[in-house]
């Protein structure tokens, strides 16, 4: 258990600073991998930006040596603006057909940026397009609204975006469209759309991937040391569940041995010493307690007629029942002496001296109730003389504590009053309760006492006066009596309390063919 305990602290503090530095890394690493990035991507767009304009230019300025200065030098200085300049010695192109022509040339790359000159009213004689549903799109709104903004984006992996401008005839235009005679529309004006002008930038993701590459690289270190630290985590889960298993079964076997030593202490000295109430060191207090002493007459003689497994049987049922009365009632069972039993009532536990002396009282009713029916059964066993109790109670200032050495020790009440219980019990007859005079003052409304005569004690200066209870008063007098009487030829109990409706009538009707017998029996016989 030592050496797991170890294992799993050597692991925290391994892992310990691998954790911090690896948050640490990460926050400082995420920033850094996007700066750095961002940093190339952006020069990689401005060195695409740069390189797609500087085509587009190269086009122009192609187009303007081919198709305007070289013609206007065939033509030795003469020029004619014409759509189809091509045919005509000395043609140069008109705007519209300059942008057709820059369009056809930009576009003929394999680039990035295409550009169209586009319209639905072409001259006759150009080459025909077939606009598709963006381009009606834009031509139809922009003559609704020539301010409008029209701007498509479509694909996942290859971004598509197009954006159209319109072509807004100005008083050239106009002129020139309206009398052409190849003009599809003679009635333009001016600030009609005539078409559109459409760019369209093809921007492939994929290719844009490596530009995140710190990134990349930020996540699989990432993803390497989450699952190191899942591996880590895993590994001391194992080391928690194995020390855990281990403490469970440490810990119940600490429970089964708690609960053995349990049967060597009073309930509430256990939990006392178990929820920390009371250290287990030699210490004492002085304090007024109810001290119950009971002893069994005739033990000697009952044990020299019985066999000792039987009389260990017996003595053993009898101090289970006597002891699960006391605790009902909230007493400290002190010891087994032999066959005598001591109780005291007021620590650990107290009610106050005089609710722990009428506790004890009824404690000591109850058992004598107790052995009765244990009596009872006992007869029905075969045992022809079974236990009757004698009970003395008394109230006084005892010693209290632990007593004994460090290596040993006993929980336990010392002191005259201690004695003067056992004293009190030794005066009294078998089945009767005997208290003194402090104890019969706090439980006087209770029961029925007559005093006996004063007795002297050792370690006592003052003469004793006990009292012999005689019958009870108030809530103990409303308890169903048991009544019980054993002699040569009559064996009688009765527990009005275990009998039901019909066993109360097999009851009387058994009585009173008992009391008709004993009747007839007790008169004069003739001669």
């Amino acid at each position: 258990m030592a050496r797991l305990g170890e294992r799993v602290a050597r692991h925290q503090q391994r892992i310990g600073p691998l954790l911090i530095t690896a948050v640490v890394v990460g926050l400082i690493g995420l920033p850094i991998a996007a700066w750095l990035d961002l940093r190339d991507l952006s020069e990689r767009m401005l060195r695409t930006q740069a390189e797609e304009i500087s085509r587009i230019i190269d086009d122009m300025r192609g187009f303007y040596g081919s198709d305007v200065v070289a013609r206007v030098l065939e033509s030795k200085g003469s020029a004619t603006p014409t759509h189809n300049y091509r045919e005509v010695p000395g043609g140069i192109p008109i705007p519209a057909t300059l942008s057709i022509e820059l369009g056809k040339r930009i576009s003929a790359h394999d680039g990035s940026v295409k550009y169209r000159f586009i319209s639905d009213l072409p001259f006759r004689g150009r080459e025909p397009h077939q606009l598709d549903a963006f381009e009606q799109k834009a031509i139809s709104s922009f003559r609704a609204d020539p301010e409008a903004s029209i701007v498509e984006v479509s694909g996942s992996l290859n971004r598509h975006v197009r954006a159209a401008a319109p072509v807004i005839m100005g008083q050239v235009c106009v002129a020139c469209h309206n009398s052409h005679p190849d003009s599809p529309k003679r009635d333009w004006k001016v600030g009609d759309v005539r078409g559109i002008q459409e760019i369209s930038v093809i921007q492939p993701i994929a290719a844009n991937i490596l530009s995140f590459k710190y990134l990349i690289l930020y996540f699989i270190l990432a993803a390497i040391a989450g699952l190191t630290f899942i591996i880590l985590q895993r590994r001391q889960s194992a080391l928690v569940r194995d020390m855990n298993h281990e403490l469970t079964e440490a810990n119940d076997f600490l429970a089964g041995i708690s609960l053995k030593i349990a049967k060597y202490l009073s309930p509430q000295v256990y939990k006392s010493i178990f929820s920390g109430q009371k250290d287990v060191t030699i210490a004492t207090e002085r304090k007024k307690l109810t001290i119950f002493f009971s002893d069994i007459k005739d033990f000697t003689a009952i044990s020299e007629r019985l066999q000792p497994e039987d009389l260990t049987g017996l003595l053993n049922e009898y101090f289970t029942e006597m002891s699960k009365i006391a605790l009902a009632h909230g007493g400290t069972v002190d010891k087994f002496i032999g066959d005598a039993v001591l109780v005291f009532f007021g620590d650990p536990e107290t009610k106050g001296v005089a609710e722990d002396a009428k506790a004890c009282l009824r404690m000591a009713v109850d058992m004598q109730r107790r052995l009765e029916q244990l009596n009872s059964q006992w007869r029905q066993r075969g045992i022809e003389q079974p236990f009757r109790a004698r009970m003395g109670i008394n109230t006084g200032f005892c010693n209290v504590g632990n007593f004994g050495s460090d290596d040993r020790m006993d929980y336990t009440i010392i002191g005259a009053e201690a004695n003067l219980a056992a004293r009190l019990q030794a005066i009294t007859e078998p089945g009767g309760i005997c208290l003194s005079f402090e104890t019969y003052a706090l439980v006087r409304e209770m029961v029925r006492a007559r005093p006996l005569p004063p007795i002297a004690m050792k370690g006592i200066s003052r003469e004793v006066v006990p009292y012999e209870v005689e019958g009870l008063l108030g809530e103990m007098a409303q308890g169903t009596p048991v009544i019980s009487e054993h002699s040569s030829g009559l064996d009688l109990f009765l527990d009005l309390d275990a009998l039901d409706e019909s066993g109360v009538e097999r009851a009387k009707t058994r009585l009173m063919e008992a009391l008709s017998a004993l009747t007839t029996r007790s008169e004069p016989r003739p001669r």
